[in-house]
């Protein structure tokens, strides 16, 4: 039965935070967050979030991208089609998007929307996401991510005392404090903690092959995005021959063919697509099982708010396999107050909750929101 979209709505949110959240290309001072809502004619609703961590004022400009664009395209579409819904928002705004040099932030509005548009159509269905698409486990791995480059020891002993078992760590910035921070987090965390290492595309080919072969001895379990996404294939592929360390990255290619390029070229260990920059659920599902069906881990990359997480979460119960998904270990209201997690020895379990599971407050939410 066909029920058309009514409302799109959606709110800006920005947290303070104490301490800035640094990698090896920039820093946020605040934490932020734009959420979206779905309605359709017979009052079914979801929800979904736009990745917006920058540029700082990304948040405001994807929200009049929403308000201005997207929200004449999808009022009156099938709310009960949700890849549909993200086919057609592709399409209709593919030449707007070269036009204005923006395919990125385009990308970005119509991976929430379809976020919204899949827990939709599990909420109606009266399942929970990751069972609506076919998940047989609603339990997942996690890992505490965004590390670094200060109190690294001291946070990630907070994080395993909340459940953690495993942790990544931001590098690419100082050689030496990177392999310091890696080293004193192997020594108090021990031998039987999965350590990662993430380094944000900020090594050239040449410095890849020597931090990885610094950090090596540590054992991290993957280094991620140890290059720029831009680089070539082959580039890639050489890297992966000589590290000594298996490769991650995802989170910073778009469209079927670069993912479908990074799957079967065999540079990568780890597959790491983001359910709010490219695809939402639709498209990163796709990516997802072929990952697997390839002899990959597939693990969502996500550092932001709450919608975005529980719909990573979802998407990793949903396809299975050896994966982590992403868990920021830095403090972000709009993530611990939306969709706070119980982790027990490494895992979560999902919600039987129709959808995502996840409602957020706005009364709550209030003093977060920025008026657009």
């Amino acid at each position: 039965m066909r029920a058309a979209i009514e409302r799109l709505d959606f709110w800006v949110l920005r947290a303070p935070v104490p301490h800035p959240v640094v990698n090896a290309f920039g820093v946020m001072t605040t934490r932020p967050a734009l959420f979206v809502r779905l309605t359709s004619a017979d009052g079914a609703q979801g929800w979904g979030e736009v990745w917006c961590n920058f540029p700082p004022p990304g948040a405001e400009h994807r929200a009049r991208l929403i308000e201005t664009i997207f929200k004449p395209l999808a009022a009156g579409a099938d709310s009960a089609q949700p890849a549909a819904l993200r086919t057609m928002l592709e399409q209709r705004t593919r030449i707007l998007a070269l036009q204005c040099a923006e395919p990125g932030p385009f990308a970005q509005v119509i991976a929430g929307l379809d976020q919204a548009s899949w827990d939709l159509a599990a909420r109606r269905a009266g399942q929970s996401l990751w069972r609506y698409l076919g998940g047989s486990d609603g339990r997942v791995r996690v890992y505490a991510s965004g590390l670094g480059p200060d109190r690294v020891v001291e946070t990630a002993l907070a994080r395993r005392a909340e459940g953690f078992r495993a942790f990544k760590l931001k590098v690419g910035m100082d050689a030496a404090g990177d392999r310091a921070n890696l080293a004193a987090l192997r020594e108090a965390l021990g031998t039987d903690a999965t350590l990662m290492a993430d380094a944000n595309q900020a090594w050239s080919y040449e410095q890849a092959l020597e931090r990885i072969a610094e950090l090596a001895p540590l054992a991290p379990h993957w280094i991620e995005e140890p290059l720029a996404a831009d680089q070539p294939a082959e580039v890639w592929r050489q890297l992966a021959r000589a590290a000594r360390v298996p490769l991650a990255a995802g989170e910073n290619l778009r469209g079927e063919q670069q993912f479908a390029a990074a799957i079967e070229g065999g540079h990568l260990r780890f597959v790491q697509p983001d359910v709010g920059k490219w695809g939402g659920i639709s498209g990163c599902l796709q990516v997802a099982r072929s990952a697997v069906a390839h002899g990959l881990a597939f693990c969502p990359h996500w550092l932001a708010g709450g919608v975005g997480l529980a719909a990573s979460l979802h998407l990793l119960a949903a396809v299975g396999g050896s994966g982590y998904a992403e868990v920021d270990a830095n403090p972000n209201p709009l993530r611990e107050e939306v969709f706070p997690l119980r982790i027990t020895d490494g895992w979560v379990r999902l919600p039987d909750a129709p959808g995502l599971g996840v409602e957020p407050d706005l009364a709550r939410l209030r003093p977060y929101v920025v008026p657009v």
